[in-house]
């Protein structure tokens, strides 16, 4: 996997959850939105890897082998930035906190069209979008 892939998987997974949402699939839009999410930070950790470089320790690449967005977050060196920009843009904010909710085990759960709508919502707004924040960095 490199950087490209990871964009271009980020794209693809939001494109699924947007025709999941029509089709009125809550519980798989919810879930796939989550991935657009983690790709997008993997595209983001990906960038920061160079060509001719060692591997980093063991436990290092084991933070990035995770679905935990606050994790991938903090592994992809942007939780500061991260911070600081929230500090400044507060509907950036909401959709942070309404994404790092998200995790993998959503799979087994539930999820309104309400639940489902906000967290989309949060990653595609076009002037606070989390993956609009995330593509500046990747």
């Amino acid at each position: 996997m490199n950087r490209e892939t990871f964009q271009e998987l980020s794209l693809i997974r939001l494109k699924e959850s947007e025709a999941l949402l029509k089709d009125g699939c809550w519980d798989g839009a919810y879930y796939l939105c989550g991935y657009t999410i983690e790709c997008a930070l993997k595209a983001c950790i990906s960038k920061k890897t160079k060509e001719h470089d060692f591997p980093p320790p063991r436990s290092t690449i084991e933070k990035y082998y995770t679905h935990n967005l606050k994790l991938l977050m903090e592994s992809a060196g942007l939780d500061v930035q991260l911070k600081q920009d929230m500090k400044n843009d507060k509907e950036l904010e909401v959709n942070w906190y309404t994404i790092a909710a998200w995790n993998e085990s959503c799979r087994y759960e539930r999820h309104s069209d309400s639940e489902a709508k906000d967290l989309f919502l949060a990653i595609k707004d076009p002037n606070h979008g989390v993956l609009k924040w995330l593509k500046h960095h990747w």
